[in-house]
């Protein structure tokens, strides 16, 4: 009997809710599990554009959405990634503690409003109130180390914020994140909401960070020299900056998640005659 050969994976970008081929029709070999070549899709700037429109375009529908409703989406997203736990290319601990966190955020997304907003005290006879409000579209630059966890953690409170996200996958080891763009397949995660590209950082980060549409940007490398530059692109476009390095545990991920939700979040004020 002649033994078959497997069907090997082909991995794609995941842009606006879909699995596509790189616009350049560039790929990238690395290894895979059991020392096996893989191609991965290398991402061009024209893909970067597309991933940022696909995310401006789904914004207001994920940030119109009620937090509840961004709870129970996140909620199944950590169910999603529970059951495919076995098929993601990271080890068992680090896809565990990437669930922990989605689960830690979803219970997040109904208590921006109680803690970060409230009524202000002012003089009479005015009545002032703040309000939370999604940053907008956020750019995630992942480590390399842990690939999934070091993703998710800046995924998650991002989303839990209502904002939609770009990010750019860990440059030596992308294969967990382009798994975890099968996994939103089946998450009920609203499409463009989320976009993951792999490629060469070098390429992608600086396009990301110096693109107009971008509000936010989370670098989560702890490469000084990359955070210089996004730094310098970003101060161009006022776009917000958040250097990080990479959360290794699930308590380096939830440890200060107020401070994470917070630096993607936008405070609208608003005055009112009392008795108006």
């Amino acid at each position: 009997m002649t033994s078959r050969l497997p069907v090997r994976k082909t991995y794609k970008l995941f842009i606006g809710g879909a699995f596509v081929r790189s616009e350049s029709g560039r790929y990238d070999r690395i290894e895979g599990e059991a020392a096996a070549a893989v191609n991965i899709p290398r991402a061009s700037r024209k893909d970067v554009r597309d991933a940022v429109a696909a995310a401006r375009k789904a914004l207001s529908s994920w940030a119109g959405r009620t937090p509840y409703n961004r709870g129970q989406i996140l909620y199944r997203f950590a169910e999603a990634l529970e059951s495919r736990a076995g098929d993601i290319g990271a080890e068992r601990s680090e896809v565990e503690a990437a669930i922990d966190v989605l689960v830690h955020y979803a219970g997040w997304t109904d208590k921006l409003q109680p803690v970060l907003g409230g009524i202000n005290p002012v003089a009479a006879p005015f009545l002032s109130f703040s309000v939370p409000e999604p940053t907008g579209v956020v750019g995630v630059i992942a480590p390399d180390s842990p690939p999934l966890l070091g993703l998710v953690a800046e995924l998650a409170p991002a989303l839990a914020a209502g904002n939609t996200v770009v990010a750019v996958l860990s440059d030596a080891r992308p294969l967990s994140g382009l798994d975890l763009g099968e996994v939103m397949g089946i998450a009920d995660v609203p499409g463009g909401v989320v976009n993951l590209l792999s490629g060469r950082r070098a390429e992608l980060a600086p396009v990301l960070a110096g693109h107009h549409a971008l509000n936010a940007i989370v670098n989560a490398t702890g490469e000084s020299t990359l955070a210089a530059e996004i730094d310098k692109l970003a101060a161009e476009s006022v776009t917000r900056v958040r250097h990080t390095t990479a959360s290794e545990s699930y308590a380096d991920a939830t440890a200060d998640p107020l401070s994470r939700l917070e630096a993607l979040t936008e405070l609208k004020t608003a005055w009112h005659p009392v008795g108006a």
